[in-house]
């Protein structure tokens, strides 16, 4: 579990002959500097096969390089912590020798922030797991950072509660990378993203100090919630090691809706008055016709999953709001078979790899704006990519929604023409994504709903912050002094090189 990679790397088992990708100085701890490592932790690895499978996590362009027999970026070492003491220890000695610490554990992000881009040690955290406490009568749980998906969910419906938090990578992912890149499950529309679910957290600074964020007492007004520093911080303000998670009954009754709307525009009104209406169902899913026509089956239509778990009483009524706003929009009742088949397929990522191989470029991006600027965002996205030369296939659908707006998540494929190498596929690649990430800026979005920044997205960050910027600047400065934490991740600069992608 957690180990899972999207393609093997050609030549696996030999890092010597695996050049990484980012060409960049690869830090590599003296000798002194792994002793204290390995007198610190049970386990430091420096194999060949634990270096190689750290390099890397499910940066889709990185399947290319991995069929190419090249990495990513290989770290010097692997250190796995199984306490947030010996987090701490670890930061402190890599502070004193300058020696990088990239954050890691299911490796399941998008957009390379789990890959040690200046080498250094991998902090591996997937020791530091399970549920610490359960508090039944205030509706929460004790987590630690490396906890993954199922065997978190298990014990707590076996407790009779579940966090309803269900992300596409919910089988390889744990609940610390959840919060750095402040994770949204499919059933958000109802549970919340992981920021809403976080009460309180425990991290380790680059200082070696352990912190405490958070209250123990709802809704308190005693200074600024400092949880809000560190999720989505990707590890480069602190590392977390535990938290405190919202959780519910587990629920007594579901219930499965699809609609069906001539327009995208129409489904997107009615998704937005679902939500005003008050009612919140856990999925809320609206694909354009060419994305319901892949999933589906479906010819020039517009397909509205909809799905929802709680008291029978409450999903009545969200049921009714439901019916009357699709239908005050055009909308017509669809087969909720079609509900059952995105629960057979949601989870389903095989095609990815087939796909480079064939010389295909392919990748998802998850955007979000409001209600009022949502369509015209979509639109000029779909434009962007639809006119790029070498554009197969680009749809989208409406994935996540809330009072005040939605996410788009948009798929695209790819093909240069000429030799299908990684430097062709890169350039496709590189295009597509400027394109959308510049119609989204134009459109007055967020560049970013759930996949976080990593290496991908760090060069449109300044961009899209604007004059926020500096204040990022200042708490990287003021939290990670010597810059070990992440380095070259979340559109930061590196005191050791530029970030090559960036």
């Amino acid at each position: 579990m957690g180990r899972q990679q999207p393609v093997e790397l050609a030549g696996s088992g030999n890092t010597a002959g695996h050049p990484s990708r980012m060409q960049v100085p690869r830090v590599i701890p003296d000798d002194d500097t792994l002793e204290r490592l390995q007198d610190i932790c049970e386990v430091v690895l420096t194999d060949d096969a634990s270096l190689e499978g750290a390099s890397r996590d499910w940066w889709p362009i990185s399947i290319k390089w991995a069929i190419d027999g090249t990495v990513p970026a290989l770290p010097a070492a692997v250190a796995v912590a199984a306490s947030a003491e010996e987090v701490a220890s670890i930061l402190a000695v890599c502070r004193e020798s300058h020696v990088p610490v990239t954050t890691s554990a299911g490796r399941s992000g998008v957009c390379g922030g789990a890959v040690p881009l200046f080498g250094g040690v991998v902090l591996d955290m997937t020791t530091m797991a399970g549920i610490l406490d359960i508090d039944s009568k205030s509706l929460t749980a004790r987590v630690r950072a490396g906890t993954f998906g199922p065997p978190l969910e298990d014990e707590l419906q076996h407790n009779g509660f579940t966090l309803g938090h269900w992300p596409q990578s919910f089988d390889i992912s744990t609940v610390g990378g959840w919060l750095a890149c402040r994770s949204a499950g499919q059933y958000s529309t109802r549970y919340g993203k992981m920021e809403d679910m976080a009460r309180s957290l425990q991290v380790v600074l680059a200082d070696s100090s352990i912190i405490h964020t958070g209250y123990t007492a709802p809704r308190s007004s005693t200074g600024p919630d400092l949880n809000h520093l560190f999720m989505g911080s990707e590890g480069t303000l602190g590392v977390i090691t535990e938290a405190s998670l919202a959780i519910h009954p587990v629920p007594t009754a579901s219930c499965r809706q699809a609609w069906s709307f001539t327009r995208f525009s129409d489904g997107l009104e009615a998704c937005r008055m679902i939500l005003r209406s008050g009612a919140t169902p856990a999925v809320l899913r609206l694909y354009d016709s060419d994305e319901s026509a892949l999933h589906f089956g479906t010819d020039g239509v517009s397909i509205l999953i909809v799905y929802d778990e709680a008291d029978q009483g409450l999903l009545d009524w969200t049921g009714a709001a439901v019916n009357r706003e699709c239908a005050a929009q055009g909308g017509e009742i669809a087969d909720t078979g079609l509900v059952d088949r995105w629960f057979e397929k949601r989870n389903d990522v095989s095609a990815l790899a087939p796909l480079y191989k064939s010389g295909i470029v392919v990748d998802t991006i998850e955007v979000a704006a409001s209600w009022s600027k949502l369509h015209s965002l979509y639109t000029g996205c779909m434009e962007s990519l639809h006119s790029l030369e070498g554009t197969l296939y680009a749809s989208a659908h409406l994935s996540h929604s809330y009072i005040d707006g939605a996410c788009i998540y948009m798929t695209f494929a790819g093909q240069m023409d000429g030799e299908r190498t990684a430097a062709t596929a890169e350039a496709y690649y590189n295009a597509a994504w400027q394109r959308v990430m510049a119609a989204v800026m134009q459109a007055g979005g967020t560049i970013s709903h759930h996949h976080g920044i990593g290496i991908q997205r760090s060069r449109y960050l300044r961009d899209a912050m604007g004059s926020t910027w500096k204040v990022m600047e200042a708490l990287k400065d003021a939290f990670d002094p010597t810059g070990i934490l992440n380095p070259g991740k979340l559109g930061f600069s590196s005191y050791i090189a530029e970030t090559p992608w960036a």
